[in-house]
């Protein structure tokens, strides 16, 4: 019986032993690595175009976007700015040899540059605004670590239209665009269509600057269609459209007021009493909706992701009550909702414009 007893003791004793040994190593243990400081943090890298991010208009909206990226998901950021193309190769190499997740191209211009830079750099991620790449057979061939990002402008334009044909007192509106291209040309015909909804007797002028940062000759061709008896102007230009603003409220007297319609940024700060509305169009949120999806693995190299009113990459700007009534408003929304729903296909070539037209009520 003793022998028994003296067993267990021994081996409580043993057991106690063990279990202080294991609290000794587990409090000396080191403590668990913070998860946070372990993360590899998202760095996204971006080049604008000419305008520069103060163009209060297409890069500002994009650099908006970067900054979200920023705030919103911690990412480190860089922005370079193009005073040139020839900045563009070098920019992109820069930001690509900053170690950065995801490089950006804004604008049409850097699509040469961004394949480029994508094909030399196969192992890197990158992001253009405003441009896809399509054969002449219209198959898509992005670099397979490239994104295009696209929107649906004439949607838009459509709206501003609908805007300019209900405020217009002269029957005369104007369209001023920058470089007259394709992607430019799909704002002209949207806005001409929503013009020609209200009242196709309304007369359209139309005046390209070569530019998307002249100022000066955005000033020059507003001052021409205002002389010619436009009272409101809807620009798409990116930095030239300052110029309309200005010409908008020197043209302006006590009895014949004229309008301006901005796009991209909402742009009602650059003449608060002459501006009726702004087509926004969500660079901004683009660039982080895309950004976000690296993030979260969810980022697909070799597509062609496309914003409209229905995906909420094209609207119109909330200043537009400053200066617009609220019916025309309401009517413009009454359009967006048709446009959403199908019932509207908005041209943006010629040819669908033409096809439009034939469509129209008879008046």
């Amino acid at each position: 019986m003793f022998k028994k007893i003296l067993v267990f003791l021994t081996v409580a004793v043993m057991l106690f032993s063990l279990a202080g040994c294991g609290k000794t190593e587990n409090t000396n243990a080191p403590k668990p690595a913070d998860t946070k400081s372990e993360v590899k943090k998202l760095k996204v890298g971006m080049a604008t175009d000419v305008g520069g991010v103060n163009d209060e208009s297409f890069n500002a909206s994009a650099y908006r976007g970067l900054k979200k990226a920023e705030s919103d998901l911690g990412a480190e950021v860089k922005v370079l700015e193009s005073k040139q193309e020839a900045d563009y190769d070098t920019n992109l190499t820069t930001l690509v040899r900053g170690g950065n997740d995801l490089t950006w191209g804004i604008g049409f211009a850097m699509a040469n540059a961004i394949d480029k830079a994508a094909k030399d750099n196969s192992d890197k991620k990158f992001g253009i605004v405003d441009y896809a790449y399509f054969d002449n057979n219209g198959k898509n061939i992005t670099p397979k670590n490239v994104v295009c990002v696209t929107f649906k402008e004439e949607e838009g334009s459509f709206l501003m239209g609908v805007i300019a044909a209900k405020m217009t007192k002269t029957k005369t509106v104007g369209f001023l665009g920058g470089i007259e291209i394709d992607l430019i040309k799909k704002f002209e015909y949207g806005f001409r269509a929503g013009v020609a909804a209200v009242d196709p007797g309304i007369k359209v002028l139309s005046g390209y600057a070569a530019s998307f940062t002249d100022s000066a000759k955005g000033k020059a061709l507003a001052n021409s269609m205002y002389s010619q008896g436009a009272d409101v102007i809807y620009h798409a230009s990116g930095g030239t459209g300052k110029g309309l603003f200005e010409a908008a409220v020197e043209n302006s007297k006590s009895d014949k007021k004229v309008w301006a319609i901005g796009v991209d940024s909402d742009q009602y700060k650059l003449a608060p009493d002459n501006t009726l509305s702004s087509m926004i169009k969500s660079v901004d949120n683009a660039v982080f909706d895309i950004s976000k999806r690296l993030v979260h693995n969810e980022w697909k190299g070799g597509e062609v992701v496309v914003y409209g009113l229905k995906e909420g990459g094209i609207d119109i700007a909330p200043t537009t009550n400053k200066n617009t009534p609220q019916a025309v408003i309401d009517l413009a929304n009454s359009y967006k909702q048709k446009i959403i729903a199908g019932e509207i296909a908005v041209p943006k070539t010629k040819g669908e414009f033409d096809s439009y037209m034939l469509k129209l009520p008879k008046q």
